[in-house]
C-alpha cells in the first residue's frame, strides 16, 4: 500500500511539473483607439497623424489615404510606445484593394512591421525610414507571379544570413504567395541581438541572426545615431504605411526576456 501511495504521489508531482505554463500575452492594441501608440510620418513631426493615416476602427488599425491630396513620399510608421528585446510578436494583416498610384511602384501590396527600431522621437522631420529591421508583408499583384511574404528588409541595418552579413536590402522568405483581402497571421520571434525567426500562418519562413546598424536606404537621420556594426539588442515595434491600404488586428506580444 505504501509503495502504491509513493508511486501515485510521484505521478502527481510529474504531472504538475509537466503542465505547461499559461502564456501571458500582452495586447498591444486595445481594439478601440491608438492609446500607447505614436505616429511618425515623413515630412511631419513626431505625433502628427497626417490625413488620419492610422486609424482605429472596427477593432482594427487601418492605414488609409482618403484624406491625402498627394502621397509625396509620406512613408509612415505607427510605434508602440515601449521598446522590447526578447519577445514573440503576433498579428494579423490583410491588404485592401486601394493603392496610391502616386506612390513608388514597389509599394503596391507592400507593407510591414518594423522592429528593433530607433525611438521615433529621435527621428528628424525629414528622415524617411527609421533605422530598424522590417518583417515585410507582400500581396499578389495583377501579373499573378509568385511573391512571398514575411521577408526581411533592412533600412539602416544589416543582418547575418547563412553565416555572413548579407548585402541585400531585402531577403525573401520561403512562404507561398497569398491572395489579397484575406487575413494572414504573421509571427516574429526576436531574441535580442541573436536569432530572429519569421513565421507565416504557423510555418517558419525565414531565420537570420545578429541584427545590427549598417547599410543604407534610411536617409537624413541624426548621424551620431548610425553607429555601423552596433548590434541591436532591443528597440521599438512599428506598423508601416507606404502607399498601400492595409488592416491590422489582434496585435499581441509574448515577453521572452525571462526565459
Amino acid at each position: 500500500m505504501k509503495r502504491f501511495l509513493l508511486i501515485a504521489l510521484s505521478c502527481m508531482a510529474f504531472s504538475a511539473q509537466a503542465k505547461p505554463k499559461k502564456e501571458k500575452w500582452i495586447q498591444l492594441f486595445n481594439g478601440k483607439n491608438l492609446t500607447n501608440w505614436t505616429v511618425k510620418i515623413h515630412h511631419h513631426e513626431v505625433g502628427d497623424n497626417f490625413g488620419n493615416t492610422f486609424r482605429a476602427e472596427d477593432g482594427m488599425i487601418k492605414v488609409r489615404y482618403d484624406q491625402y491630396d498627394q502621397f509625396n513620399e509620406r512613408y509612415g510608421h505607427l510605434y508602440f510606445n515601449k521598446p522590447f528585446s526578447h519577445y514573440k510578436l503576433r498579428l494579423q494583416y490583410r491588404f485592401t484593394g486601394v493603392w496610391r498610384k502616386d506612390a513608388p511602384d514597389y509599394t503596391e501590396k507592400n507593407s510591414g512591421v518594423m522592429f528593433h527600431s530607433q525611438d521615433p522621437n529621435t527621428m528628424p522631420k525629414e528622415q524617411d525610414w527609421p533605422i530598424s529591421v522590417e518583417m515585410q508583408f507582400l500581396g499578389i499583384l495583377a501579373d499573378g507571379k509568385p511573391r512571398p511574404t514575411g521577408n526581411m528588409c533592412s533600412p539602416g541595418t544589416d543582418v547575418v544570413f547563412q553565416g555572413k552579413i548579407d548585402p541585400r536590402h531585402c531577403i525573401n522568405s520561403t512562404s507561398k504567395t497569398f491572395e489579397n483581402e484575406q487575413w494572414i497571421t504573421a509571427e516574429l520571434i526576436v531574441r535580442g541581438d541573436s536569432l530572429v525567426t519569421h513565421m507565416i500562418n504557423g510555418e517558419t519562413v525565414l531565420e537570420y541572426t545578429q541584427p545590427q546598424i549598417g547599410g543604407g536606404v534610411a536617409n537624413r537621420y541624426i548621424p551620431a545615431l548610425k553607429i555601423d556594426g552596433k548590434l541591436l539588442k532591443s528597440g521599438f515595434i512599428a506598423l508601416q504605411s507606404e502607399g498601400q491600404e492595409i488592416d491590422f488586428r489582434h496585435i499581441e506580444l509574448l515577453d521572452l526576456s525571462k526565459e
